[in-house]
């Protein structure tokens, strides 16, 4: 916004310049009936909006801020995430040093584990995606020791007893078998919101398979698609979409004492 408009800038110019349309479709999209502001359908195209405004296409957010950044890393094993490593471990300041803005993960993944990250300056949703009362889920994929049987995959599904409490998978599933180096091995494929720590290798443990692999495919909306190992690519629009419609949902409830209790805030490990 510029300091000339008091009163804010048309809706279509703002829907220009956050990328989701030029100015004429946007102008189409609003005459349409297809945008809200503040949960209020908006057809006029004379429409005024703020940047405090919360703007939604198709009932999906879309954010107005320019200054935030959003990118999927997926995180190689032997690399830990933290900006700053106490150890001298290789860390993620080498996926974030050429990026002008300050960026954060939002959430951990062990040192062994790869797979999807996400990085961001948007403190705001990232307290909604790490913390587990907000149920995001993320999938695995794990190679594991052993030949895994439908009766141990119901078992995590129905729930089990840790040290820490029961625990229970939302989905599991057997993806077939996978070599192994002194053994039989099964690829799995499980599905939790939880934020406990190392969940996934002690759940998997605990039903007699440890874990071999362990890879984070998808989180929340996000998937790793083809992603290389080592690599980092900006959240598309349609991505960005989906996150801030999950964090304007549970955002009334997103405090900064309930993000304390995360466990991205310690030491604690996600997987």
């Amino acid at each position: 916004m510029t300091s000339a408009s008091a009163e804010g800038e048309r809706l279509q110019k703002v829907m220009a310049a956050a990328g989701v349309a030029s100015r004429r479709v946007s102008e189409t999209l609003i005459a349409q009936g297809r945008v809200s502001v503040n949960g209020e359908i908006v057809t006029e195209l004379g429409r005024r909006v703020q940047l405090t405004d919360r703007i939604e296409v198709d009932d999906v957010a879309v954010q107005l801020d320019i200054t935030k950044r959003y990118v999927m890393l997926n995180k190689p094993v032997g690399v830990v995430s933290s900006l700053a490593d106490e150890s001298g471990r290789p860390d993620l300041r080498e996926f974030t040093r050429d990026y002008e803005e300050r960026l954060f993960n939002v959430g951990r993944l062990d040192a062994n584990t790869s797979g999807l990250l996400l990085l961001t300056n948007d403190g705001e949703l990232a307290h909604v995606l790490a913390h587990p009362s907000f149920g995001v889920t993320k999938t695995y994929i794990a190679k594991v020791a052993g030949t895994v049987s439908a009766q141990t995959i119901s078992k995590l599904t129905r729930g089990i007893e840790l040290d820490d409490g029961p625990i229970q998978a939302d989905k599991a599933r057997a993806l077939g078998a996978a070599s192994g180096s002194s053994g039989p091995a099964t690829m799995v494929e499980i599905t939790l919101h939880s934020g406990r720590n190392r969940i996934v290798r002690r759940m998997l443990d605990a039903v007699g398979h440890p874990v071999i692999d362990l890879v984070r495919r998808q989180f929340g909306p996000l998937n790793l698609g083809s992603l290389a190992v080592g690599r980092t690519r900006d959240l598309t629009k349609v991505e960005l979409g989906q996150l801030l419609t999950i964090a304007r949902s549970a955002g009334a409830d997103a405090t900064p004492a309930a993000a304390e209790q995360d466990d991205t805030t310690g030491e604690a490990s996600l997987d």
